[in-house]
């Protein structure tokens, strides 16, 4: 049995950089062993794989693996998907079932192999718990509890189908010579998967509003996670300075790697609530083979 598989970068338009992703499109009949297998031989953050849908109007089923577990919901494999759907049937809006939910995502091809999607999440992010051990904290990420917080934005936990441990740190310095200890850190950050987005705001960088690495889900240090990202605007949303009103960011990630990318966020808050959050980003084609699983 052979199957076409399709290499992409995520949050970038540049190959080689961004976050590697591996979509393999004709996925219906595959078992939910297999396709764990075949994630973890491509060994990447996520491997994505298109099925039928369940209702004849939406694009595709997603299901989405990374090395080790299938995950609900992921930012960066829904965008690269959505340019591979959109690039492929020439379209301008895909549906993606996707276990937490329809997503749409808008699609504007860029050429034959890039493509720009903004997609608005399935499920709001919504605060899930504190974290008060500050102590606990520095010692994970090997900085100063005077560095943890930044402007208003204290330590939580947030979910938009994934949780995500997040923390805000002083500048983009403490950002950038973070040193995290791992036997340490699932005793600290002790939600599912504990994985921690570690963030700050870069007033003087003007090509971004946001800093952020991300740390967790057995992948060491991930490039760029719009899972994370996703439920960062919870914690956003809560600090805007308005009961109504729209606001839109740029945040980058993955620069400490050698992996730049850039992901776009909004949000909209009516009354004091969140009512809309959207994530977007571009999507590169740099790659396609085909696997053998044998007879």
């Amino acid at each position: 049995m052979k199957l076409p598989y399709l290499l992409l970068d995520v949050f970038t338009r540049e190959r080689f950089k961004g976050n590697p992703l591996a979509v393999v499109p004709k996925a219906d009949g595959l078992l939910d062993n297999e396709m764990q297998m075949i994630a973890k031989e491509f060994n990447l953050s996520e491997t994505v794989f298109f099925c039928k849908p369940s209702a004849e109007r939406n694009t595709a089923a997603l299901r989405i693996f990374t090395p080790y577990q299938e995950l609900p919901f992921a930012g960066h494999p829904t965008i690269g998907s959505a340019v591979v759907l959109g690039l492929q049937n020439k379209l301008s809006a895909v549906r993606m079932e996707e276990k937490v939910g329809l997503v749409t995502a808008l699609v504007e091809r860029l050429d034959k192999s890039t493509g720009e999607a903004r997609f608005s999440l399935p499920k709001l992010s919504a605060r899930v718990d504190d974290i008060r051990d500050n102590l606990g904290i520095a010692q994970v990420l090997g900085i100063e509890i005077e560095d943890i917080g930044c402007d208003l934005y204290k330590p939580a936990v947030f979910s938009a189908g994934v949780p995500f441990h997040l923390v805000p740190v002083r500048n983009a310095d403490v950002l950038r010579r973070l040193s995290v200890n791992h036997a340490l850190k699932d005793k600290v950050f002790t939600h599912d998967r504990h994985s921690v987005y570690v963030f700050t705001l870069t007033p003087d960088e003007p090509e971004n509003d946001i800093a952020a690495r991300m740390f967790g889900m057995g992948l060491g240090e991930d490039p760029g996670t719009g899972a994370a990202a996703a439920a960062l605007i919870g914690l956003l949303a809560e600090n805007q300075p308005f009961a109504t009103g729209q606001a839109d960011f740029v945040l980058r990630q993955g620069h400490e790697m050698g992996r730049p990318c850039r992901i776009t966020l909004q949000l909209r808050k009516e009354n004091e609530q969140l009512v809309h959050g959207a994530i977007g980003g571009h999507a590169v084609i740099v790659g396609e083979g085909t696997l053998d699983l044998g007879d």
